[in-house]
């Protein structure tokens, strides 16, 4: 089976989790500048075989779109020209970003750690990927 991966795009970091190749358990693959994004990809579905990927769609509380929805729009194209083959499935990322400052806050991590932008964007990404497995 291959993976399905999970994408928090931001206009200057996005982060990225994975499943197993099972699609059983997602997990944090890294962060990466959103201008290396692309290339980023290409190198990583060269060497792993991913079925599906899944955006983060920027909401607000009332469920409409928001200031990053264009830019979330944007990516998708971008994806779609470069990846073809790959379906690209958006799901609601409202909240996920507190909840993975929160599960920080949980799991013990210092004050320190928990300032590390890219760390929260990969855990939302999880957070992305998780809701994706259990809701598919």
């Amino acid at each position: 089976m291959a993976r399905i991966m999970a994408i928090d795009y931001g206009k200057k970091r996005t982060g990225l989790a994975v499943t197993d190749p099972l699609q059983l358990i997602a997990s944090g693959l890294t962060t990466v500048a959103t201008h290396d994004l692309i290339p980023y990809l290409k190198k990583y579905f060269a060497a792993e075989q991913v079925e599906t990927i899944v955006i983060g769609e920027p909401k607000s509380l009332k469920g409409e779109d928001t200031h990053a929805t264009p830019l979330v729009e944007e990516c998708i194209r971008i994806l779609r020209k470069n990846f073809p083959d790959i379906p690209i499935k958006k799901i609601d990322e409202r909240f996920t970003s507190k909840i993975a400052f929160q599960s920080m806050i949980d799991s013990g991590l210092k004050k320190k750690d928990r300032q590390n932008k890219g760390l929260v964007d990969e855990i939302s990404a999880t957070i992305i990927l998780q809701e994706y497995l259990q809701y598919r």
